[in-house]
């Protein structure tokens, strides 16, 4: 048996870590671009990294290192470092130069524009102004943020049976250029429970299939989608089972952040496919229906269009059928195996749903037992907007 409690402090949760977010004037009006995150003691790391082929510079430099340990993580907002081939990554071996001595084998990540070499005399001023000791997680957040509207952070202390314990923090940005593959997103997760590296890597891999790899903002893949897990082992206690859920907790919860802050979004939408002849042509459905653009129109219009959720079902290329299919919106079910429920009273009750910030579609094909669940949200006008001025 364990217990969970969740804490405010972020990716400083776990014993030994710190973290604080500057202004290296990467952005304008003075707003922090800048975070560290510094443990104490070397870390082992589990990573995983987008899968768009046009691989930005920080995931190639940390590849390039091959199997290592680090206990430090410098990241700037504003500039990706993508697309800036070899003198990117010799950028980033140039930067990280110049960290003091009590850094050992430092991790760099980028978020921002493609295209445009690093400016790195604004990141080493800004590195100047690092103190390794300091514990500010909520202005690292804020510091890794580009078009997000507000931070993302989680984190827990799990408590065994024993009275021992250990715990594990999180911070993340994306808003935009999210896709069931990941995202555009980083994420840093921080623990101090003994994991083995293997272990740790084995467990990221699963969690992320449910939670990171299973939020949509637009269907865009980014260059530079990163999770890394850090651990210390500080804390000298270790429960698979109890990681597992707690690393579970933290991430859906980022992810479904993510896409509640959707570039323009006002709706969080959970997409529930069952019923499906097996997982993996549900989660198929899913995807599909959280990444489409029909779908997506619908919920910002709140037009409960149950006939595009049954079109985006049929077009995803999974065994399904009309005369099995059920749709509902929370509860209240819209289509019912052929038979049309769909008149003027349902209407009014299916747009009420439409209307809620948060609400749960659930489609059952009725072929088999198959299940996957994923999260999208609505898009509109102020995302059009927002990826139009990107670079200006």
């Amino acid at each position: 048996m364990y217990k969970l409690k969740q804490l405010e402090n972020g990716v400083c949760s776990a014993n030994g870590f710190y973290a604080d977010g500057i202004s290296a004037g990467l952005k304008s009006e003075n707003a922090k671009d800048m975070a560290f995150i510094y443990s104490e003691s070397l870390c082992e790391i589990a990573s995983l990294f987008t899968t768009n082929k046009m691989t930005a510079a920080p995931i190639r430099h940390f590849r390039k290192k091959g199997d290592f340990q680090t206990n430090f993580i410098l990241i700037n907002a504003k500039n990706a470092n993508a697309m800036t081939g070899k003198a990117g990554v010799r950028d980033i071996e140039e930067v990280l130069s110049t960290c003091e001595n009590s850094i050992i084998n430092p991790v760099m990540s980028s978020t921002g524009v493609i295209g445009v070499r690093l400016p790195k005399e604004k990141i080493m001023n800004g590195m100047k102004l690092f103190s390794l000791k300091k514990k500010n997680p909520h202005a690292a957040a804020q510091a890794i943020m580009t078009t997000d509207s507000f931070s993302k952070e989680c984190a827990y202390q799990v408590t065994l049976e024993d009275g021992s314990s250990f715990s594990i923090g999180a911070m993340a940005k994306g808003a935009g250029m999210i896709n069931p593959a990941m995202a555009t997103m980083l994420c840093f997760i921080t623990t101090d429970a003994k994991v083995s590296k293997s272990e740790m890597q084995d467990i990221l891999d699963e969690v992320t299939q449910t939670t990171f790899n299973a939020a949509s903002v637009d269907g865009d893949t980014s260059t530079n989608d990163t999770v890394l897990l850090l651990s210390n082992a500080s804390s000298g206690v270790y429960n698979k089972e109890a990681f597992k859920e707690a690393l579970h907790k933290i991430m859906l919860f980022l992810a479904t952040e993510m896409v509640r802050d959707g570039e323009g979004a006002t709706k969080l939408v959970t997409y529930k496919v069952t019923g499906a002849k097996n997982d993996k042509e549900a989660e198929k459905v899913a995807k599909a229906l959280s990444d489409s653009l029909l779908v997506k129109t619908a919920l910002y219009g709140e037009d409960p269009n149950w006939g595009r959720i049954a079109s985006t079902v049929g077009a995803s290329g999974v065994e399904a059928d009309e005369e099995t299919l059920s749709i509902s919106f929370d509860t209240l079910c819209v289509y019912d195996k052929g038979t049309l429920l769909f008149d003027e009273a349902m209407e009014e009750k299916a747009s009420l749903v439409m209307k809620k910030d948060r609400f749960t579609i659930v489609c059952d094909l009725g072929i088999s037992h198959g299940s996957f669940t994923s999260y999208g949200c609505d898009l509109g006008y102020e995302y059009v907007k927002i990826n139009a001025d990107y670079r200006t």
